[in-house]
């Protein structure tokens, strides 16, 4: 029995957008005739004809369109020249709205076959000067388990959908106008890494650990944007979910945890709920040790929804483009990737960083192509809701 290919169509600025950024991969016919051969198994001047290569690639888009080749022709084009910030781009963009699809029309999901299961936590909650006024031991959370082969797996715990206040208060120490307007968010429900992507995953996937503080369970660092996107990339080829960076407002909203003071353990940060540069103090808690290097995933309390590390240790890319503020920025969650920008969003803080660097609200711009040794990474999936039991 035949199998009808579902049929995705561009809008006009889509559909420019794609032109222009194959076009900037494959400047010259030569090579489009390489990767249509090689990728789609076609003839190029068989199937899409034209008087200069802008109405070849024109032609060729809308013989993938017509023939529901088109997520195979932006596949092949990528995964031929994923170096292209451009097509690049592009590739994260098709994908977001390929995830967004597979949501609204509650279909099976990218995980299918694997199980949640329930994990019991602890979380604290600190004053101003560091000290701890609540715990709460009965918390849990679900989560479903990868397995990377020979013992390596990866946990990714589901985020409930929800909405909160992005940005920081008017009131909050050491802000920064990039941090506003403070707007009300609205995010679906998605899956994100339990942990930052450890060295052990990392070299599993990428066959490679450029990390300058080795250590299987220790967070891989010198990763740039181009990298993480790339991790992501040959982590769902590896396996049956499609993983990708989390958006600025997803990694926002599972932060906060549904916490809405500077930290999600409340007023300031301390040397025993995090690894920053300690020495330096935010509220009225007292100084700390600056351990001057990257420590183990988990050795500090998780959030409330059950992930580690979410201040300190190492920066976390985003899918974003940078945006000087949230003027115009989305409501639904989705990334934020409207213009040409080469910079990208990270967020955490890490070793390295004042504890003000390390806030929920924190915006840190980067290009795209910097890997330094704070730099790392935690990976999402979205998955149709209703799926898992």
């Amino acid at each position: 029995m035949s199998v009808r290919k579902k049929v995705i169509r561009l809008s006009g600025d889509e559909h420019k957008k794609l032109r222009n950024a194959i076009i900037s991969a494959y400047p010259a016919k030569v090579d489009l005739e390489i990767m249509v051969k090689e990728g789609l198994e076609e003839n190029l001047n068989a199937i899409a004809g034209g008087e200069n290569l802008t109405q070849v690639v024109f032609n060729l888009i809308k013989w993938a369109e017509a023939r529901g080749e088109l997520e195979k022709l932006i596949t092949a084009a990528y995964n031929k020249n994923s170096g292209n910030p451009e097509l690049q781009e592009f590739y994260v963009f098709f994908e977001q709205r390929k995830q967004q699809g597979i949501k609204k029309q509650q279909k099976a999901p990218t995980a299918f076959g694997l199980p949640l299961r329930i994990f019991k936590f602890e979380t604290v909650t600190v004053d101003a000067k560091g000290e701890i006024v609540k715990r709460d031991s009965n918390k849990e959370a679900k989560f479903f388990e990868e397995d990377l082969g020979n013992g390596v797996t990866l946990e990714m715990v589901s985020i409930p959908g929800g909405s909160f206040k992005m940005g920081s208060s008017p009131g909050e120490k050491q802000r920064s106008q990039n941090e506003e307007p403070q707007h009300t968010v609205n995010v679906p429900a998605f899956f994100m890494g339990k942990f930052e992507v450890t060295q052990e995953q990392y070299q599993k996937v990428m066959k490679k650990n450029p990390s300058r503080f080795k250590g299987n369970k220790r967070p891989v660092e010198r990763v740039s944007w181009h990298n993480a996107v790339e991790f992501c990339k040959k982590l769902s080829q590896k396996t049956r979910c499609t993983y990708r960076l989390p958006s600025e407002a997803e990694w926002e909203y599972a932060c906060r945890a549904g916490i809405t003071t500077p930290f999600h353990f409340g007023e300031t940060i301390t040397d025993e709920l995090a690894n920053y540069r300690a020495s330096i103090t935010y509220a009225s808690e007292p100084k700390g040790e600056y351990r001057g290097e990257t420590t183990p995933v988990g050795k500090f309390p998780p959030n409330s929804f059950g992930l580690y590390d979410m201040h300190g240790n190492v920066w976390e890319w985003c899918q974003d483009t940078w945006h000087n503020n949230y003027n115009g920025a989305p409501k639904n969650g989705s990334a934020w990737i409207d213009n040409n920008n080469r910079c990208r969003v990270l967020r955490g803080g890490s070793w390295i960083d004042n504890p003000d660097y390390c806030r929920s609200a924190y915006r840190n711009i980067i290009y795209q192509v910097y890997d330094y040794d704070l730099f790392g990474l935690r990976v999402v999936c979205s998955v149709a809701p209703g799926t898992f039991k």
